[in-house]
């Protein structure tokens, strides 16, 4: 079902949803969760049970904020202490976000195949959602030594390096440090949009990438950037690329909100 719930883009903006898509799910949520009847389960529990498929069904969408805890008490006629135990469930489920200064708003995640070559631009637009980058750190320096191992350098040798922090309609999403060979890119300015877009026109796309992903934890500065909080879930995935000839072209470390983000293998049993 359609809805134009708008998506809560910062974490200081808070504008309340219209009255008519307020409306559309209270009157979801008192049909789905049987709110006026008797019933042996919680009514915390049928109210969550019907915001966790108000969710799936996408009335209200990823990014998108809920009436506050008082609201939904008085339009739903139940306690604030119903409203907020179910919440709370949600939240700990990871599917709500609770921010401070904020509403409470459903959670951005985002599945991302792992058998696909794709750049976050592409994984974006692909979705839907509009891709933005905030540079913290652009510079052409000579690469250190565990740079040169891992881009098959000498010592010394120029490289770009790149500490970008991209979002989604405006959303922090991830922090990527990117280091190229200078050959490949000698300098940040060549890049207007996309990396790869760039790579592409200087005839040096890279073909195939070795990924690989672990879990971690967000810093207090990662915190601050990604607008978590500290010690919340991240993963971490380090990318290395590279031509057909076998050579590598960039090598990216990107720290993605675990709260926003599932990266997606299919398997398929060996004959």
């Amino acid at each position: 079902m359609p809805s134009s719930f708008s998506p809560d883009q910062t974490a200081d903006r808070s504008e309340p949803a219209e009255s008519a898509e307020v409306g559309l799910l209270i009157d979801y949520l008192q049909r789905k969760g049987r709110l006026e009847t008797e019933s042996p389960t919680a009514l915390y529990r049928r109210l969550q049970d019907a915001l966790r498929s108000a969710i799936s069904e996408g009335i209200v969408p990823a990014g998108a904020m809920i009436p506050g805890e008082r609201e939904l008490a008085q339009r739903l006629d139940l306690s604030r202490v119903t409203v907020r135990n179910a919440i709370k469930g949600l939240v700990e489920e990871r599917l709500l976000v609770q921010r401070h200064g904020a509403r409470t708003s459903v959670a951005l995640r985002l599945e991302k195949p792992m058998t696909v070559f794709t750049s976050f631009s592409e994984d974006m637009e692909a979705r839907g959602r509009v891709p933005g980058t905030t540079w913290l750190r652009r510079e052409v320096g000579m690469a250190d030594t565990a740079e040169a191992m891992a881009l098959g350098l000498s010592p010394g040798a120029g490289v770009c390096r790149l500490h970008r922090l991209r979002l989604a309609d405006r959303v922090p999403m991830a922090i990527e440090y990117s280091v190229l060979p200078a050959e490949f890119l000698p300098s940040p300015d060549l890049i207007e949009g996309s990396l790869y877009v760039t790579l592409d026109q200087r005839g040096c796309q890279p073909v195939r990438a070795l990924q690989r992903v672990r879990a971690d934890v967000a810093t207090a500065h990662e915190a601050r950037l990604l607008e978590i909080e500290t010690g919340a879930p991240i993963l971490e995935m380090e990318r290395r690329c590279s031509l057909e000839n076998g050579r590598v072209v960039e090598l990216t470390r990107s720290r993605y909100r675990g709260d926003a983000y599932d990266f997606m293998v299919e398997l398929a049993r060996r004959g």
